[in-house]
């Protein structure tokens, strides 16, 4: 259930049911997500910084939670949910915490652009 404020008007929104991921498409800029339902949800690539300084085949090895209420990218700890991706989270991760993981990766993997 949500709660939308218009102005001085108030209106709570509860969704029929939840949507859930089927599949996932990481490309040089976007993320792209296909629901159950129909719909494709797509964002920019560097809302999620790990993701964007993975590789391609990092990024090509996804896994959904459950029955699809999150996208895992296993190889780097990346997890995104339906949910974040339609309330238009980026990722939450700390600048200290991203530098530590990407350092992490410094010779052991080459790191795109």
């Amino acid at each position: 259930m949500r709660t939308v404020e218009c102005g001085t008007t108030r209106v709570t929104l509860q969704l029929e049911r939840e949507p859930l991921a089927v599949s996932a498409n990481v490309s040089d800029d976007r993320i792209s997500v296909e629901l159950d339902d129909g719909r494709t949800l797509s964002v920019p690539l560097d809302w999620y910084p790990r993701l964007a300084h993975a590789t391609t085949a990092e990024r090509d090895r996804w896994e959904l939670f459950g029955s699809g209420y999150a996208i895992e990218w296993p190889d780097i700890d990346e997890h995104i949910s339906v949910e974040g991706l339609l309330a238009g989270r980026r990722s939450g991760e700390c600048e200290a915490s991203f530098k530590r993981w990407l350092a992490s990766r410094t010779g052991n993997q080459s790191i795109p652009g």
